[in-house]
């Protein structure tokens, strides 16, 4: 049986391949799988990247070089510093990005979209995707000195699994393992073998549990974190960092583990400094050329020319990343669908992509599902007619009724609100913007009855569906509520041909759109930039940063 992480066999091998991976490469070279949707439910199946390569008949790329690394310095980064409290409850990158120093995760989504094996060292799948065999890496120490292995495993999924935690959105990926009667994992459903083997016996088949496990609410805490422990108060981990202090909005440091040594060898970098700038990007500009940062997390679109115009060097990839303006269907006027669909109708989203970001990336279609998502299905474009929807309003004696819409402020999600904002006011809309400090935002972000929230991509469409638009989840910011649209997640979850599963997520993508909740302009393509002193700090699919083999040139 194949195994993510091990060497594997010659792809022709039939004792080793498994049936359903040869089905999805022939899928993928008939053309009715991308390279990249190929890879990405390959290695949910457990099989490796050398082997996904191999049954597409290519060799896999050899791994970029950027020179001899050297030990030392401090890696000072340009970017928002928020609380670290507990990685389930965490709702943005940047705690991510900071706690990830500290903490790993069990897998890790790759470049290439395949899931990577990290405080596992493997795993099975069953081919119909209702058992999952976690094999955990041996070897790996807590900075405490304890020894990490299925208990701590078995830990964290139990505590992913309670649904009734307040915040916790790692229920919403554990669903398949949580008896609907508890809201906690279901008897039986997280079993310890052996003292690095766990398996995972699911209520139903559900292929995104492993994408599951790369989100950054999913970093793995030490077995004795509990409902009321702190990150930032006890901050145990397995990374390559160990925390030394810390002050939201301002800055957070953290150095190179002195406490045991890391299980992937040792930290190139003295340690690392993370700068809060606040929201204006005038501010990040002001430091690359004051020399007081090394490098920032994200360059917003109409920043990136002035960056690298300031010789630094600039990281671009295109993404599943996004914008939603969302309405919440229990607050007025926003309970009406027909004045939603009337929103949604007022705005292009064209013109969208060119006032928010420049351009900087692929017009989307209101829906929340992108092209590179094994699932998209393709549907006709969204119809803008800003004549029909004030007439729509009007009929529902809506068109005078004024609203706000929200946004954070000093970034591309105000722009693009702007953007959003005047389009509804050019069409006759009696709309007002109201802007909220980051901090304040933050705090109820799910609460505002019209705003505009920022979304990173997953490597499946299903995983975002069932977190942002299910019934009763946390991140699921419209409050939407739809049986048929629930019924219908469940069963593309369990649907592991890609071509089967596409014409399910075409019947959730057309109620999406046609339940007016959202208005999802673009995909974005994202730029951060560094100083030709940082070697080896690359621009990830979904804005991670992974600190622990970057270095710095002299």
């Amino acid at each position: 049986m194949a195994r993510q992480g091990e060497k594997m066999p010659n792809q022709n091998d039939s004792l080793h391949v498994r049936p359903i991976l040869r089905k999805l490469a022939h899928q993928a070279r008939k053309g009715d799988l991308s390279r990249r949707e190929f890879m990405a439910l390959a290695s949910t199946f457990g099989a490796s990247a050398g082997v996904a390569y191999g049954l597409l008949g290519v060799a896999a790329p050899a791994p970029a070089q950027a020179g001899t690394p050297q030990t030392g310095g401090v890696l000072r980064i340009g970017g928002r510093v928020m609380d670290i409290t507990d990685p389930r409850k965490f709702s943005w990158s940047e705690q991510g990005n900071i706690a990830r120093t500290i903490c790993e995760s069990l897998v890790r989504w790759e470049g290439d979209a395949t899931l990577a094996p990290l405080l596992l060292r493997s795993w099975e799948a069953a081919e119909d995707a209702r058992s999952y065999t976690l094999h955990v890496r041996k070897g790996v120490t807590w900075n405490n000195g304890d020894a990490f292995d299925a208990v701590d495993v078995v830990h964290n999924l139990t505590r992913w699994c309670d649904s009734k935690a307040q915040g916790n959105s790692m229920a919403s990926r554990m669903s398949a393992l949580i008896d609907p009667a508890t809201g906690k994992a279901a008897d039986g459903a997280i079993e310890q073998l052996d003292d690095f083997t766990v398996q995972l016996n699911l209520l139903r088949p559900d292929i995104t549990l492993i994408a599951g496990m790369v989100d950054y609410p999913a970093l793995i805490v030490h077995r004795s974190f509990g409902e009321t422990s702190n990150l930032l108060e006890t901050p145990i981990g397995t990374g390559a960092f160990e925390m030394v202090s810390l002050e939201i909005g301002h800055k957070a440091v953290v150095k190179r583990r002195e406490n045991g040594s890391w299980w992937g060898g040792a930290a190139h970098l003295d340690g690392v400094e993370f700068i809060d700038y606040g929201g204006d990007p005038t501010s990040i500009v002001a430091a690359f050329d004051a020399g007081e940062i090394d490098a920032n997390d994200e360059t917003p679109a109409d920043f990136v020319d002035a960056l690298t115009g300031l010789g630094l060097v600039p990281e671009v990839r295109s993404t599943a990343n996004t914008i939603v303006a969302r309405m919440r269907v229990d607050e007025y006027p926003f309970d009406n669908k027909v004045f939603r669909n009337a929103i949604q109708m007022a705005v292009n989203n064209e013109i969208t992509l060119l006032l928010g970001i420049d351009g900087d990336g692929e017009i989307a279609e209101n829906h929340h599902v992108a092209p590179i998502h094994p699932e998209y299905a393709q549907l006709p474009p969204p119809v803008t007619d800003t004549v029909k929807a004030l007439e729509m309003a009007q009929a529902e004696g809506l068109a005078d009724v004024e609203f706000e819409l929200t946004s954070i402020d000093g970034d591309w999600r105000t722009v693009t609100t702007d953007a959003i904002g005047a389009q509804l006011r050019e069409a006759g809309f009696n709309i007002k913007r109201k802007i909220i400090a980051g901090n304040t935002f933050w705090n109820a972000w799910t609460s505002y009855p019209f705003s505009t929230t920022s979304w990173g991509g997953r490597p499946l469409g299903v995983q975002v569906l069932a977190l942002a638009y299910k019934s009763g989840e946390p991140w699921n910011e419209t409050g939407f509520n739809d049986p048929e649209f629930d019924a219908l997640l469940q069963e593309a979850v369990g649907i592991v041909d890609a071509d089967k599963r596409r014409e399910v997520m075409a019947k959730m993508q057309h109620i999406l759109r046609d339940s007016g909740i959202i208005i999802q302009p673009y995909w974005r393509n994202q730029t951060m930039h560094h100083t030709d002193v940082v070697q080896n700090y690359s621009r990830h699919v979904y804005r991670e940063l992974h600190l622990e083999h970057v270095w710095m040139d002299g």
